[in-house]
């Protein structure tokens, strides 16, 4: 029976761990896969060490601004391998964090690759056998580069993390999040950057007011924005790498980072003979109950390109969990409605509920509050580092279901009012609410001035 399990869970992210975790306080006996590291793709290659690189590359800024203070900053300097080894120490430590937590959970932990032999079993590494009552695909997601010329000759968003110096100038390719993200942070850091993208204007999906707002001001701040521009192939010279343009041309710089998109990690998790359903995107299929095809196997996070967020694969987990063993199950399935998101580029981007594009589909008729202002931190002086914010009413309820901001804590400020959109505040709601004053949050509770728009 020492290999008899109610849980097997193939992955140790966030959703993994929390699901294991959970389930294992609800009395299941639970065993835990993971062959590269515990905390997932967040705490090692994502959301955690990218946010401190970001804390980083907005010093020179405050250095810049502490001089319309009246303070005197000289001779500051930057060395990389601080701040490189820095983040690695921390790594390491919510690494052994997330260990501890699932030994104290009384999860058994398997180091190496999990397999699906068939119902109910599952192998480490070929060898080691699980039988399980129940599985859990929690293996998450991975970087995607497409297929090219010289596409070896490309890094992706893990390299960052982990570079032996600090390159002078590179090409970030892709206008997502995560490739926005990057340019923001090295030319934070003093390298010249080059962001390519193959649309018309990046970060697709979010607002447009936003997406417009947050390309003028990377732009101001030194990123060099190509857009409606691809990499027909790359090829190497004197060390450096050259990017031929599918319109002609080329671009010489030392790095190349590819941030097009991210796959489900699937990889060898299925023995011969067992099949998933699966999207067109290779995305793991699940019913409301996050179960996929196959009798008894679920999945969650980023493997099941939902909602690729590490606070709704933890929301997942804990769902999960309760709903396959607690006494008291969860009501109905998990609700995805609401979520709240932030960009960590410069500016950052907070932003929870409808674009303006998605509520005119969805009502027909809306209300749209705009304001652009320069923050107050920064009147002093010369930078002109501006702020947007954004409400969307629906006309015919008065009820806010929309709510952006592009700016200086934006994710901070977005946070807190997410919880007045997920309670269905109305725009009069918002009006009532006494601002406090002076801050950029009041922005939102002030705003008068709206446009109505119709379909």
């Amino acid at each position: 029976m020492a290999n008899d399990f109610d849980l097997v869970v193939i992955g140790a992210g966030s959703g993994g761990v929390r699901a294991a975790r959970m389930a294992a306080g609800h009395g299941a006996r639970v065993a835990i896969i993971e062959e590269r590291f515990f905390g997932g793709t967040c705490v090692n290659v994502g959301c955690v060490p990218k946010k401190l690189f970001a804390y980083g590359a907005g010093f020179p800024d405050e250095f810049r601004l502490a001089a319309d203070y009246g303070y005197t900053v000289e001779g500051w300097s930057f060395d990389w391998a601080t701040l490189r080894d820095n983040k690695t120490r921390e790594i390491e430590r919510l690494n052994g964090i997330y260990r501890r937590l699932l030994d104290n959970a009384g999860v058994t932990v398997f180091e190496g690759h999990g397999r699906i032999e068939g119902a109910g079993r599952v192998s480490v590494d070929g060898d080691v056998q699980l039988d399980a009552e129940r599985i859990l695909i929690a293996t998450g997601g991975k970087p995607f580069v497409p297929d090219f010329p010289g596409n070896d000759k490309v890094r992706i968003s893990d390299d960052l993390f982990y570079l032996d110096r600090l390159p002078d100038t590179v090409a970030v390719v892709g206008g997502g999040y995560i490739a926005s993200e990057f340019a923001s942070i090295l030319n934070g850091l003093g390298v010249t950057v080059h962001q390519l993208y193959r649309g018309e204007l990046f970060l697709r999906g979010f607002d447009h007011d936003v997406r417009t707002f947050v390309a003028e001001q990377m732009g101001a701040s030194g990123v060099k924005l190509h857009f409606n521009t691809d990499v027909a192939a790359i090829e190497e010279r004197d060390g450096r790498r050259v990017l031929r343009l599918d319109g002609g041309g080329e671009l010489l710089v030392d790095e190349v980072f590819y941030a097009t998109g991210r796959v489900p990690r699937l990889d060898n998790l299925l023995a011969e003979g067992v099949c998933l359903d699966t999207a067109d995107n290779g995305a793991v299929r699940v019913d409301e109950g996050l179960q996929t095809s196959l009798d008894g196997v679920y999945a969650l996070g980023d493997v099941i390109d939902r909602l690729q967020l590490t606070p709704v694969a933890l929301a997942e987990g804990m769902w999960l969990a309760a709903h396959l063993f607690a006494k008291d199950k969860p009501q109905g399935p998990l609700d995805y409605r609401d979520v709240p998101t932030a960009v960590f580029c410069h500016p950052n981007i907070g932003t929870v509920g409808f674009t303006e594009e998605e509520a005119l589909e969805r009502f027909g008729t809306v209300r749209v509050y705009r304001g652009r202002f320069r923050p107050m931190r920064y009147t002093l002086g010369d930078i002109q580092e501006k702020t947007l914010v954004k409400l969307i009413v629906d006309d015919a309820s008065d009820r806010v279901v929309g709510l952006h901001m592009a700016g200086e804590e934006a994710s901070e400020i977005t946070q807190g009012f997410a919880v007045a959109i997920r309670m269905g505040a109305t725009k009069a709601d918002f009006d009532r609410t006494i601002g406090i004053h002076p801050t950029s949050a009041e922005e939102f509770v002030t705003l008068r001035e709206g446009e109505t728009v119709t379909r």
